[in-house]
């Protein structure tokens, strides 16, 4: 999906889901920027857990797949 389709879809869910308990499963993590509490889940345990920016200051699992994807999407022409 291209991003500006993403952004639109984005932008429908945050309304239908404002004040709800919402689990969302991304490929793509700047999907998941505005969510309140994000959970890593590796080999089905949790090993962290808080917001975007949170989870990249701990330099942690989210943080490095996060910056590899953005890398990815870079090297294809797409800026988050």
């Amino acid at each position: 999906m291209d991003t500006q389709t993403e952004r639109m879809i984005q932008a429908a869910l945050s309304e239908i889901t404002k004040g709800k308990t919402t689990i969302i499963i991304a490929h793509r993590l700047s999907t998941l920027r505005d969510a309140d509490n994000l959970i890593v889940i590796e080999n089905g345990k949790m090993t962290e857990s808080g917001t975007h920016t949170e989870l990249l200051l701990k330099k942690g699992t989210y943080s490095k797949l996060y910056k590899l994807q953005l890398e990815a999407l870079k090297t294809i022409g797409i800026n988050e």
